[in-house]
C-alpha cells in the first residue's frame, strides 16, 4: 500500500507539472498571436503607406519606431531576446540548469524566437535600414534556422534503447505490427504497407545531409496523406466530409487506436533509419545557427548604442 502511494506521489507531480507547462505554453501562444494580430489590424492602414505619406497619418506619432508604441515594442523585443538567450546560457550556468526542465525551456525558447521577429518588425514599422535592418534579417535567419533545429531535435531519439534498435529488429517489429493490424481488418493491407515503407539503409547512407533532411520532411508530410487515405477506406461520404477527407480523427475508437499505433511505428522506424544523418545535419545546424545568433546580438547592441546616443532612450 505504501509502495503504491509513493509511486502515485512521484507520478502525480510530474503530470501536474506537464499540464501546467502546456497551459502556460498555450496561453503564451494565444497572447503572442493576439498581440501580433491586434497590431496588424490597428496599424494596417499606416504600415501600408509609403515613407513619404506616413508623417501625414494620424497614427505616425504612435507607431513610428521612436513613438510611444514603437519604443515599447522595441523594449519588449529586447526583453524577449534576453530571455531567449537564457536557453543556451542554461547549459553553461549550473544554477540555471537546475531550474525547470530542458524541454520546457526549449518550448519557451521557440515561442519567443517565433514571436520576436514580428514584434521587432512592428517596432521598425517594417522599414529595415542600417544596422537595425541588418539585425532584423539576421534575426529572421536565426528564427527560421531555429524551426529547422527543432525539427531535427525531434528526429533524434532520446531513448537509448530506441536509438540502438537494429534495422533488422525494426523490420521484424514492422512485420508483426502489419500482421496484427491486417488481422484486425480495420486497415487495408496495401495502404498499411505504403505507410510503413521506407528506403533501404544503403540508400539513406548515400544521401547528402541536406538531401536526407528533405527526405525526412517529405516522409513526415506524406505520412499525413497516407493516414488520411487509411481513414477514407472506412468512411462513408458523410464521414469523409466531417473528417476533411480523412485528415481529422474519426469517432471510431478502434480505428483511431490502430492508426495511432501504425503512425508511431512508422515515425519511429524513420527516426532510427535516419538517425546518423539527422545527427550530422544537427551538428552542421549548430555551426550555422550560432554565428547567425552572435552576429544578430552584435548588430542589435550597435543599434541600441546608436539609439541611446541620439537620445531616443
Amino acid at each position: 500500500m505504501s509502495a503504491n502511494a509513493n509511486v502515485a506521489t512521484r507520478v502525480m507531480p510530474v503530470k501536474d507539472t506537464e499540464r501546467a507547462h502546456r497551459i502556460r505554453l498555450v496561453f503564451g501562444y494565444i497572447v503572442a498571436i493576439a498581440l501580433i494580430a491586434g497590431l496588424a489590424v490597428y496599424g494596417f492602414d499606416y504600415y501600408t503607406l509609403s515613407s513619404a505619406d506616413r508623417p501625414f497619418s494620424s497614427k505616425h506619432l504612435l507607431l513610428k519606431p521612436s513613438g510611444p508604441i514603437g519604443v515599447k515594442l522595441g523594449v519588449l523585443g529586447v526583453v524577449m531576446f534576453l530571455v531567449i538567450f537564457l536557453y543556451p546560457l542554461r547549459k553553461r550556468w549550473l544554477w540555471l540548469s537546475r531550474q525547470g526542465s530542458s524541454r520546457h525551456w526549449l518550448d519557451i525558447h521557440i515561442l519567443l524566437g517565433l514571436s520576436a521577429p514580428f514584434i521587432i518588425a512592428f517596432h521598425a514599422a517594417f522599414k529595415f535600414r542600417g544596422f537595425a535592418g541588418m539585425a532584423f534579417w539576421f534575426m529572421l535567419a536565426v528564427a527560421l534556422s531555429g524551426i529547422v533545429g527543432r525539427y531535427l531535435y525531434a528526429q533524434i531519439p532520446r531513448s537509448l534503447s530506441t536509438a540502438e534498435l537494429s534495422l533488422r529488429e525494426l523490420q521484424e517489429l514492422q512485420l508483426q505490427l502489419a500482421k496484427k493490424l491486417v488481422h484486425q481488418e480495420l486497415l487495408p493491407k496495401e495502404d498499411l504497407r505504403s505507410l510503413l515503407r521506407l528506403p533501404s539503409a544503403e540508400v539513406v547512407q548515400k544521401l547528402s545531409p541536406f538531401t536526407a533532411l528533405g527526405y525526412m520532411m517529405a516522409l513526415d508530410l506524406g505520412r499525413s496523406f497516407r493516414i488520411a487515405k487509411l481513414r477514407r477506406h472506412r468512411l462513408g461520404w458523410s464521414g469523409k466530409v466531417s473528417t476533411l477527407a480523412g485528415f481529422l480523427p474519426t469517432r471510431n475508437t478502434h480505428l483511431e487506436k490502430s492508426i495511432q499505433t501504425a503512425r508511431q511505428e512508422a515515425a519511429t522506424a524513420k527516426r532510427v533509419l535516419f538517425l546518423g544523418q539527422a545527427q550530422r545535419v544537427f551538428h552542421f545546424w549548430h555551426i550555422v545557427h550560432r554565428p547567425f545568433s552572435y552576429t544578430f546580438v552584435l548588430l542589435a547592441l550597435i543599434h541600441l548604442v546608436v539609439v541611446a546616443a541620439m537620445g531616443y532612450l
